[in-house]
């Protein structure tokens, strides 16, 4: 149960960086003129993240969830899998990615990396929707992985429209930005 602390440790860890990188990019963004949307959604997904991050342990804990090596593996390898997705994601977004929706108008879409494909509009929610999975269930917490993946496909919905809306509103979509 140690080690499993220690990985939820370093998971909101991350989450700590990613807020510092945010904090830069907004900015950035708000220096060249960039609105925010979706601020009544904000909240409700930092509230989700943060339970995530307690009810992970809490369950194991609580429920006296076992460790099992078939589930546990391939689940923390989904789980590197999604870090290193979102941090190809952040980096090919540079100065303009962020975990609220700041779009500086103007930009072009990015159309590197990750969002190169097409059929995957939006690659750092497919990392969320698998560490919203994969961490739970590293050491067998079902519960949470349900709950937060019900919960988090409601909230995506909500913040996909919003961050569609603000792209559309603000960009051009013609121009290749760099990778």
């Amino acid at each position: 149960m140690i080690w499993y602390g220690l990985l939820v440790a370093a998971v909101a860890g991350e989450r700590v960086a990613e807020l510092v990188v945010a904090r830069r990019n907004e900015r950035w963004s708000t220096a060249r003129g960039a609105t925010v949307t979706g601020q009544g959604h904000y909240p409700a997904m930092v509230a989700l993240h943060t339970g995530l991050l307690i009810a992970c342990p809490a369950e194991v804990w609580l429920a006296g969830r076992p460790f099992v090596p078939a589930l546990a593996w391939p689940m923390l390898a989904v789980l590197a899998a999604s870090q290193a997705l979102r941090w190809w994601c952040i980096h090919t977004l540079g100065p303009r990615w962020n975990t609220r929706v700041i779009v500086v108008p103007g930009l072009p879409l990015v159309t590197g990396g990750p969002y190169r494909w097409r059929w995957v509009r939006h690659p750092n929610y497919v990392a969320v929707v698998a560490e919203g999975v994969a961490l739970p269930l590293v050491h067998t917490a079902w519960v949470t992985a349900a709950v937060f993946t019900v919960l988090n496909a409601a909230l995506l919905t909500v913040r996909i429209r919003c961050e569609n809306r603000a792209l559309a509103a603000a960009t051009t979509p013609t121009a290749q930005a760099p990778a």
